[in-house]
């Protein structure tokens, strides 16, 4: 395989994992949490009753709710991308 075909390959696995998680935010409630990429500036003042934040940086916003449906809900206030937080991953299958 030459460098290329490595930095493709690559890349279709980042993208990959990537939609990966937008679909499991979007249509599961799997996370407890969420984080919002490159939210708006009045994106918090918009977020509903239920919805709390537990960290931000200049271009993210970590939220966490034991509501149903938080992707849908982070969508709603105008998030453009949700991503799942909190997850337990593999080890809660040991």
């Amino acid at each position: 395989m030459t460098i290329r075909t490595w930095g493709l390959s690559l890349a279709a696995v980042i993208v990959g994992w990537f939609g990966l998680q937008l679909i499991v935010m979007r249509f599961t409630d799997a996370a407890p949490g969420a984080v919002v990429l490159f939210p708006a500036e009045d994106f918090v003042s918009r977020m509903p009753a239920g919805v709390a934040v537990i960290g931000n940086g200049p271009n993210w916003v970590a939220v966490r709710s034991g509501e149903p449906n938080l992707g849908r809900t982070l969508y709603a206030s105008g998030a453009a991308l949700v991503l799942p937080a909190g997850l337990p991953g593999c080890l809660s299958l040991f």
